[in-house]
């Protein structure tokens, strides 16, 4: 059965702009076209919530994950094996030459350390295979703790993905290192506008919480049966 873009979960708090351009992407994909897109903000404005949005969207299709890891930054291609490793059952079709590049990088076969053009088109190669079938959603979070040679090889795909079907959605902070997948199409991701954070505060704090933080002096909210008191603040 086809592939369709996903259209059940709802759009995060204070998000709908950037959810509808994931949704957006989607569609595309579907309809044959490649798209690459990298949600650039600071530490904790909520990137990774909305790559778990993109996640339940594609419930059902193939989908490729990978997380960069500060302590395997030393380690190349650490990244890229955690991506491409669950799509490794490809590998075969791949040209000779891309196969035993691979195989190299990844502990699979015994060479010399392959040229990372050609680590590249293999990755771009064994990619397309795997979106043969259905669309392919590759999803990385934390890309500013990739190792270089894996956000290399993401960003070399990254520019080369046509028609392929397959979906490049990564997160990666501001400020940390712009280089990270420079040039690549970007979606900056603001902090959320002082109304929606405090609804979204109200929503996952259950007790006692100061009125200048809500931005209120008394409320009473019931959450799962119990009442969230907000103190009386003089002025």
């Amino acid at each position: 059965m086809a592939a369709e873009a996903g259209t059940g979960g709802a759009t995060l708090l204070g998000r709908r702009s950037e959810c509808e351009a994931l949704d957006r992407l989607l569609t595309d994909v579907v309809s044959g076209t490649s798209r690459v897109m990298v949600l650039r903000g600071d530490a904790g404005v909520g990137k990774s919530e909305l790559l778990g949005y993109l996640s339940k969207k594609v419930a059902g299709w193939r989908v490729a994950t990978a997380r960069g890891v500060e302590s395997e930054m030393e380690l190349a291609y650490s990244g890229l094996h955690q991506l491409c490793g669950p799509l490794l059952d490809h590998l075969d079709r791949l040209p000779v030459p891309q196969r035993e590049a691979l195989a190299t990088v990844f502990g699979l076969g015994v060479g010399p350390s392959p040229d990372r053009f050609l680590v590249g088109l293999a990755t771009l190669s064994l990619l397309a295979e795997a979106a043969e079938q259905q669309p392919l959603v590759c999803i990385v979070d934390d890309a500013q703790w990739l190792d270089q040679a894996s956000a290399q090889i993401l960003a070399f795909v990254g520019r080369r993905l046509l028609a392929e079907r397959i979906a490049l959605v990564c997160s990666a902070r501001t400020g940390s290192d712009d280089e990270v997948l420079a040039g690549l199409p970007e979606l900056s991701i603001q902090g959320l506008g002082d109304s929606d954070a405090r609804a979204l505060l109200l929503d996952n704090v259950y007790g006692p919480l100061d009125a200048a933080v809500c931005g209120v002096n008394r409320a009473v909210r019931q959450r799962d049966q119990r009442l969230l008191y907000l103190p009386h603040v003089a002025h």
